[in-house]
């Protein structure tokens, strides 16, 4: 025997989805053939059969080398419809959520802007719902420090996309260095242009980053464009990080011993000399007891362990030998 299906019907879901009729057909197949394998008495090997005027046949054979028989069941007939309307949800939530997965996809690596929802079943992450989905903004990608209010708005850094059992799994952050890049390209047209660039950024979320910038045009002024009037673009910035970060911009040279010396912002570096080129060891020399302590910084000497980030360069700071 054979069951009738709603062939029409399938047509018009394949269309609206944008998928072939010949995937329909695929996923009904695949919900009937596993509805079969639970009734009782199903032969172990079976295949579901659609020809091309919608009638489905269940063909099995309890061994390899055995004739095939039709195995449909009489009362399947009966049950049929919820099969084929629990297949059919079920291809347009995966249709859904692939379309959803290509969508963020391409959205890996750049900034979008979500809101903040409660989750008490899942504690130290933070839920961001974006549009008809969710992200997700796990405790090793927040900020130290920052709090996350229900409801609250907040841009977020894309840092993967993968396909998970029950959709998309889309990870932000809001620790991750490009989120800070990308906040700049918001505030600084001159980006957009190619007249300034940044070359590296080096960030301890939630307390300190170091930027170095630079500019294709001579004599223009790098550090300036994203500081912006009056400090007003890197105010942004600041705000939209939480309002606690410390944004040092300095600027990038070709000459190590330069950069060094401008990385060190906001000590005065007297002289810089370079140790060796190849293990890219340098020692910064300052002029007094104060401008050490600038140059090494507070938590744990964080100035010179971000300066050595940005720079690539092993860092030794002293005074002149007395």
């Amino acid at each position: 025997m054979s069951i009738k299906l709603d062939m029409p019907s399938i047509r018009q879901l394949a269309e609206d989805e944008g998928v072939g009729e010949e995937e329909v057909k695929s996923v009904l197949q695949a919900s009937l053939l596993q509805a079969y394998s639970k009734f009782p008495g199903a032969l172990p090997i079976a295949r579901v059969e659609v020809d091309g005027r919608g009638n489905l046949t269940i063909w099995g054979k309890e061994g390899e080398d055995e004739e095939e028989v039709d195995c449909t069941p009489e009362d399947f007939n009966r049950q049929s419809t919820k099969f084929v309307r629990s297949a059919l949800r079920q291809l347009v939530r995966h249709m859904e959520d692939e379309k959803l997965f290509g969508s963020f996809l391409n959205r890996r690596g750049q900034l979008i802007t979500g809101t903040v929802q409660q989750d008490d079943a899942d504690e130290g992450n933070v839920h961001i719902a974006v549009g008809d989905t969710e992200a997700l903004l796990p405790r090793r990608e927040q900020t130290p420090g920052e709090e996350y209010r229900h409801g609250q708005r907040l841009r977020v850094y894309v840092v993967s996309v993968d396909r998970g059992s029950k959709g998309p799994e889309i990870i932000v952050s809001r620790r991750h260095p490009n989120l800070v890049q990308l906040l700049f390209e918001k505030e600084v047209p001159e980006l957009a242009t190619g007249d300034v660039s940044i070359v590296k950024i080096a960030r301890e979320a939630g307390s300190r980053t170091k930027m170095a910038v630079a500019s294709r045009i001579p004599g223009f002024n790098a550090k300036g464009a994203f500081i912006g009037p009056g400090g007003s673009r890197v105010r942004s910035v600041v705000s939209e990080l939480g309002g606690r970060e410390q944004i040092d911009i300095v600027d990038y040279s070709e000459d190590p011993a330069r950069y060094i010396a401008n990385a060190l912002s906001p000590a005065k570096v007297e002289r810089v000399d370079i140790l060796s080129r190849e293990d890219r060891m340098a020692v910064a020399i300052v002029a007094n007891e104060d401008q050490l302590r600038l140059a090494i910084g507070g938590q744990g000497g964080q100035n010179a362990r971000l300066a050595a980030r940005l720079t690539g360069w092993k860092i030794a700071i002293q005074t002149p030998a007395k």
